[in-house]
């Protein structure tokens, strides 16, 4: 089954903790700031932000992995997983924590938006072992130069490697050929609420690692 320690990261990617909680949150949130479900979901950037840095704190950080991609010593991409074994699940508290910064930032709106995206999310996710990656993104400073393939494409190996699926959502249409290049595939699009802009779940069968033969 894979594990962080089985990945292996190219030039320039760091596994964060929690002095990083800060730039994973600003980096996704700057990514996510035109994607159209966020936009629906959070009514604007500063809840946003807000609440991408509070599940870096609260979640994905203690409980999963994460990763920043710097140039020239500036964060400019970041991703943000969980792998088998890791679970979503934070204490009542730091998911009150959660919960305040939307409803602080975003208003009632946004946070039963949030409370229902969540559950329509969950619902759908494979049952079996599988690594998923909440978020990927890349600030405005670093686009269009291939780096948040950077950030994917070794954890995919180490999937690939140790036999295990990978699950996304994809949240904009616009990204879906760039997913549908690393080897996912859709598996299903649904709503959050009937006035939802469309998620795409998407998976990845791992592939026969390079260099070994099918033949027994």
């Amino acid at each position: 089954m894979l594990k962080a320690s089985d990945i292996v990261p190219a030039q320039g990617i760091e596994t964060v903790g929690s002095e990083s909680v800060r730039p994973l949150g600003d980096i996704t949130a700057d990514a996510f700031r035109e994607d159209p479900f966020s936009r629906w979901l959070f009514g604007g950037f500063e809840p946003m932000r807000r609440t991408f840095t509070n599940m870096a704190r609260h979640i994905y950080v203690p409980n999963g992995f994460c990763q920043i991609l710097k140039e020239d010593g500036e964060a400019r991409a970041a991703t943000m997983w969980l792998l088998p074994g890791d679970t979503p699940d934070a204490s009542p508290q730091k998911m009150l924590q959660i919960y305040w910064g939307m409803f602080a930032s975003g208003g009632l709106g946004a946070l039963k938006r949030g409370k229902a995206a969540g559950d329509a999310m969950e619902k759908r996710h494979p049952s079996e072992p599988h690594a998923y990656l909440f978020t990927v993104g890349v600030a405005s400073a670093g686009r269009g130069r291939g780096l948040g393939r950077r950030l994917i494409e070794p954890v995919l190996a180490a999937c690939d490697e140790s036999g295990t699926m990978a699950y996304l959502e994809n949240s904009n249409p616009a990204n879906r050929r760039f997913y549908a290049s690393l080897g996912f595939e859709r598996v299903e699009i649904f709503h959050a609420t009937a006035d939802s802009p469309p998620l795409e779940a998407m998976q990845r069968l791992p592939r026969q690692p390079t260099g070994q033969s099918s033949v027994k």
